[in-house]
């Protein structure tokens, strides 16, 4: 008879070790409350938004290389805050002809008027990130970057070129431009006009007295006859004449460090590309009608 007491005896023992992938329902769970609430603000967004702004969408998912990309988002020609002087993104989105004025289906109610100013902010943001990713690549542009400062204000986008201590747009007491300064100007001009918007250029001086034999001369000329040589500038590189709205002289009426009234910043020619409500400002301002 077999002796059973001799055979060993096996113990198995299942070890149970916990791990993260006892949670992983809660990753499912949380990727799908965050595709739920992203789903019902949609139907939210939607529900909100106008025939022209669900038009303006569907054509996007139609032919999305059409309509411009959204950029990121005040005028005074003090200071402000703060974008390939070769070429820039498309002039509006796939609603409009290439080349149709903003401005115009704006004032024939043709669009929403919220809509046209989404749409504008998006060109105007587009601009200034052409122009700003110009200025840290462009190899020509790089030496006058700390004189360029671009920024969106109020009423539209704003360009300034202020001077240096050792380097002047113009030389004192004179409106010709220098010939960096013209350069500047014609790269600025080439990409400027390939949008519908009209621009305002400014000229401004320091608060130092300008030193004259002609007594009927002053800062106020001086600055407006800069703002006029800026003006032939842009032409020069291919602005288009009727988009210049107004050319206007400030002499230091408007000075750009205040606290220095004689800094060589604020001796400056700024140029904004103008949002349609601030051309119709200047409209109105011209015409005597107020609103």
């Amino acid at each position: 008879m077999e002796d059973k007491s001799a055979q060993p005896i096996v113990i198995k023992k299942i070890n149970k070790h916990a791990g993260h992938h006892g949670g992983a329902w809660k990753v499912a769970f949380a990727d799908f409350a965050v595709a739920m609430m992203a789903f019902f603000l949609l139907m939210w967004l939607l529900g909100n938004t106008t025939a022209e702004q669900k038009k303006s969408i569907s054509d996007y998912f139609i032919n999305p290389i059409a309509t411009p990309s959204a950029g990121g988002a005040g005028i005074g020609d003090g200071a402000g805050s703060s974008s390939s002087l070769i070429q820039m993104g498309g002039d509006a989105v796939s609603s409009l002809g290439k080349g149709d004025n903003l401005n115009e289906k704006f004032d024939d109610g043709e669009f929403d008027e919220d809509l046209m100013r989404d749409l504008e902010n998006m060109h105007l943001s587009e601009l200034m990130d052409e122009m700003l990713s110009a200025i840290e690549n462009n190899e020509a542009l790089k030496p006058y970057k700390e004189q360029l400062l671009i920024d969106l204000v109020s009423e539209g986008l704003r360009i300034q070129v202020i001077d240096k201590k050792n380097r002047p747009m113009f030389d004192s007491g004179d409106a010709t431009l220098k010939s960096y300064s013209l350069e500047i100007l014609k790269n600025i001009a080439a990409m400027i006009n390939k949008g519908p918007n009209k621009i305002s250029i400014t000229g401004h001086t320091d608060a130092m007295p300008f030193s004259s034999r002609r007594r009927d001369y002053s800062n106020w000329e001086l600055s407006t006859e800069r703002a006029t040589a800026a003006r032939r500038a842009l032409i020069e590189g291919g602005l288009n004449p009727d988009k210049v709205a107004q050319v206007v002289g400030f002499a230091s009426s408007v000075l750009f460090d205040a606290d220095n009234p004689y800094s060589p910043k604020n001796r400056r020619i700024s140029i904004i590309v103008l949002t349609h409500d601030a051309e119709e400002a200047i409209k109105n301002r011209a015409s005597g009608t107020l609103e």
